[in-house]
């Protein structure tokens, strides 16, 4: 088991992937809405999306040649949510409101 958490949290340790998570939290998306959303280009956030899926942390869902994705488990935002707690950021940024309007933003969902 602890191999296995060890593979998610690699799997989980880039900024864009966790973004992805947070972004696919409100539900469904294609991958032009994601790249939008995030400022991304589509074939970053299509490799993203493949390793996501991989992974099976996300699920695809298609509709002729749109390809839809959606968290396989939805709680996992909440779960990376969760470890705000475990970073020192607050010491890491001149103006600590970043933290709260990141719990806000990524809260909307609930």
């Amino acid at each position: 088991m602890s191999r296995q958490l060890a593979d998610l949290f690699r799997l989980l340790a880039h900024a864009d992937r966790l973004r992805l998570i947070e972004d696919l939290r409100g539900g469904e998306k294609d991958v032009t809405g994601i790249a939008q959303s995030l400022g991304l280009p589509s074939t970053r956030v299509s490799q993203h999306l493949a390793l996501l899926r991989a992974h099976r942390l996300v699920e695809e869902r298609r509709d002729g040649r749109n390809h839809y994705y959606r968290l396989a488990r939805p709680d996992l935002a909440g779960w990376v949510l969760g470890a705000l707690p475990f970073i020192d950021i607050r010491q890491q940024l001149e103006d600590a409101a970043h933290i709260d309007t990141a719990r806000a933003l990524w809260g909307e969902a609930d």
